[in-house]
């Protein structure tokens, strides 16, 4: 609160202005001084209240936009993915609550077959979280004051799962010390099982976290979670476990590789049968040494009028 006070007025009036605003009324009666004429009319004391203006930086703004922005554009992508798998589903002939990204696969496979070679140039319909990279939230207000306690670490989402572990840990303690104190053993079949199973890799927690860690932070992750997983009761947080567990790839089944053979004029050929191509069905044989020629039904490699068909070929 500040005072408007005018000090040649006061020192006309023989008044300290340093004397506490309130108790201006009673100076004249309790110090016998006499006002002069130039101070007889009355005296209106009011206390003006200074707002505190907050201010923003230009680059502050920047970010804040920037974060809007982006929020935004996912929300309506969001949107616009929604209403197309709603119109597949439709075309389909099926329900859309129940439709899901593999159905969303096989129409798309079906309505817009495609004989393009490279993947990424063939029609796809994925949420906009699986195409477009994330990013992070705005992490500051309008006064720049950061919303993440974890801020100043630099990496604040890899030390907050960092925090969770040990929360964990913290916790499998106290509860591992209350059944002791009952007298109780954990069950050995509830056990966190991790065969089969194997930590995200380096590059997959990178995109979780939305932050790039080193090779040592990585390693600190992992002992951490092998850590956790060794206490006894550690199925009671099997939920941050299997958020950062994935199962290793087993091959079931591998490639059948057809066994060379030789015609009569003693050159090695090698036939595959029922080689698919959408719904064509045909017969390979390559045959070494070869004239370099390609017969399809008997004729050259024009039986494909396209080009794009005859250089995939």
């Amino acid at each position: 609160m500040s005072i408007r006070i005018f000090s040649n007025y006061f020192n006309k009036c023989g008044i300290n202005p340093r004397v506490n605003h309130q108790k201006l009324p009673n100076i004249a009666r309790s110090s016998n001084v006499q006002p002069s004429r130039a101070c007889t009319n009355s005296v209106t004391v009011s206390a003006v209240p200074m707002l505190k203006k907050e201010k923003t930086s230009r680059a502050m703004r920047a970010y804040l936009q920037r974060a809007r922005e982006h929020d935004e554009f996912m929300k309506n992508e969001k949107l616009v993915f929604q209403i197309g798998k709603r119109h597949l589903a439709n075309m389909m002939g099926e329900e859309a609550e129940s439709f899901t990204q593999g159905d969303i696969h096989r129409a798309i496979q079906y309505l817009f077959p495609s004989g393009l070679f490279s993947k990424k140039a063939r029609p796809l319909m994925k949420p906009p979280e699986a195409v477009f990279p994330k990013r992070k939230a705005a992490e500051f207000d309008e006064s720049g004051r950061p919303h993440h306690p974890f801020f100043y670490t630099g990496k604040p989402n890899f030390y907050k799962l960092m925090y969770d572990i040990v929360d964990s840990f913290n916790e499998l303690y106290a509860f591992e010390d209350k059944m002791l104190r009952k007298g109780l053993q954990p069950d050995p079949t509830q056990k966190v099982d991790l065969s089969g199973f194997t930590w995200v890799p380096k590059d997959r927690l990178e995109k979780m976290l939305v932050e790039t860690i080193m090779d040592r932070e990585y390693e600190q992750f992992v002992a951490a979670f092998d850590r956790l997983v060794a206490l006894p009761y550690s199925y009671k947080v099997k939920d941050l476990i299997d958020k950062y567990r994935k199962p290793l790839l087993e091959q079931n089944k591998t490639a059948e590789i057809p066994e060379v053979q030789y015609d009569e004029k003693g050159r090695a050929f090698i036939t595959t049968y029922e080689c698919l191509r959408k719904r064509a069905r045909g017969d390979v044989t390559v045959i070494s040494p070869g004239t370099g020629d390609i017969k399809i039904n008997g004729r050259e490699i024009d039986y494909f009028e396209d080009k794009q068909c005859r250089e995939q070929s």
